[in-house]
């Protein structure tokens, strides 16, 4: 392995290191969005049950517990439940953005990472042929195949070794950023059923005083 990376140039080193961080990044979202899978599930229906029951501030202790994107977003809405729908609905959008942007923490640079490396792979290709081709300029045109060979091979190393880096790591960035959108339709799913909760309860208290 040390050989290839030797022979195939300066570019190979660039990419190696966008391979590492690429893997680092998505093993720590891995990690992340496994700890949290089940975290939040049903908190939504929890919550609105003791709402439903005046038990305002239970309802708040639960959200607050919970360590969930859903519990965050709900801990800002109940803060905000006596206020009128607009306010509630801009501060759950508000609230909700904010917890997919701490998901989709490190995903653009992930992204980058896969549009980065097969282009180093490319100039250190590119790097590569203009080197073997001004050898043969200077042994004016007189060389020997198997020695022109072997340069246009290690040359391109370098975007076999991009390409190599790229393909998993755009992947990887598919398949986290679906994880993310599963999080923010959960999110998103829960934020709704609270809104029909705290309008129902609004339409039972009017409905009461009229």
């Amino acid at each position: 392995m040390l050989e290839f990376l030797t022979k195939g140039g300066i570019c190979m080193w660039p990419i190696l290191f966008c391979s590492v961080v690429g893997l680092a990044i998505f093993l720590e979202r891995f990690i992340r969005f496994g700890r949290m899978h089940k975290r939040g599930l049903g908190l939504e229906t929890r919550v609105t049950e003791k709402l439903k029951s005046n038990n305002d501030q239970e309802a708040y202790e639960m959200a607050s517990r919970s360590k969930s994107p859903m519990g965050k977003v709900l801990v800002k809405a109940l803060e905000v439940k006596d206020q009128d729908r607009d306010t509630i609905e801009t501060v759950i959008v508000h609230a909700t953005d904010e917890e997919v942007q701490g998901l989709s923490r490190y995903l653009q640079a992930l992204a980058t990472i896969g549009n980065v490396a097969p282009m180093l792979g490319l100039l250190g290709t590119v790097m590569g042929m203009i080197k073997a081709f001004m050898v043969i300029q200077e042994m004016g045109g007189k060389v020997n195949a198997a020695v022109l060979a072997g340069g246009i091979w290690e040359a391109m190393l370098t975007t076999a070794f991009g390409l190599a880096v790229a393909m998993p790591i755009v992947v990887a960035h598919s398949y986290l950023l679906s994880r993310v959108d599963g999080y923010e339709a959960r999110i998103q799913q829960g934020t709704v059923e609270f809104l029909k909760t705290i309008s129902a309860l609004r339409s039972g208290k009017s409905t009461a005083i009229g």
